[in-house]
């Protein structure tokens, strides 16, 4: 690891972890020694970083110079709140990874007084009812879709009916109880909606059909909405 990016790790696991972080859980999420912790510290301070505390007591980050302030309404931080916590709860392992990250990150670029309305939101987001099984590795399937790159897909209907499928993947949309895959398919040369946890296998090809995407997802969602 070059220590650029241990440097931009520090400064994650300093937004994410809660305060004052020792510096021996640093050290030990970024498998370094305790010694390398507190002169990378002092390298984030003399960049411009204001990071609060002291070896033995813990370290705050009150200021991140990569972050410019943002300001925003009471009504808006609830929305970017309520949305971040929504995707922790509906998106995969990876996803919902980085609403997390987003949200610490969020935090960190606020004034204090706006913070403190991020910190207590009034807004929640919990999903009860489990969404069914997914099997295929999802964040391989939204590489392919912003790689523009045709998809193979086994599926299974409704009626437990199995076909292979060579697709156009355009996007995923979370309903309810279900995540649907909006493509093009090109067995049946016109677009399909598939559910994602009747995907049993995904194999993502070498052929490419960029720059197509964004016109394609349009033309699909006005035949969805039946314009």
């Amino acid at each position: 690891m070059s220590r650029t990016t241990r440097l931009l790790q520090l400064m994650h696991l300093l937004r994410m972890l809660p305060s004052p972080v020792r510096g021996q859980d640093l050290a030990s999420e970024l498998g370094i020694s305790l010694r390398s912790v507190y002169r990378d510290i002092e390298t984030l301070r003399q960049s411009g970083a204001v990071i609060d505390g002291e070896a033995g007591y813990g370290y705050v980050l009150i200021e991140d110079p990569a972050l410019p302030p943002l300001m925003f309404s009471r009504e808006e931080t609830e929305a970017l709140v309520l949305g971040l916590r929504e995707v922790g709860e509906v998106g995969d392992e990876s996803l919902a990874a980085a609403a997390g990250s987003a949200l610490a990150k969020l935090k960190a670029s606020l004034p204090d007084h706006v913070r403190h309305r991020l910190e207590h939101s009034v807004l929640h987001a919990k999903r009860f009812a489990p969404r069914p099984e997914v099997r295929i590795d999802i964040a391989a399937l939204r590489a392919a879709m912003w790689d523009e790159m045709i998809v193979e897909i086994g599926y299974s209907d409704g009626h437990g009916r199995e076909t292979r499928r060579m697709i156009k993947p355009l996007s995923i949309v979370y309903l309810d109880r279900a995540q649907m895959l909006l493509a093009w398919c090109l067995l049946r040369s016109a677009f399909r909606a598939f559910r994602v946890d009747r995907i049993q296998q995904l194999s993502v090809t070498k052929d490419s059909f960029r720059p197509a995407r964004v016109a394609l997802l349009k033309e699909c969602l006005i035949a969805v909405r039946g314009d």
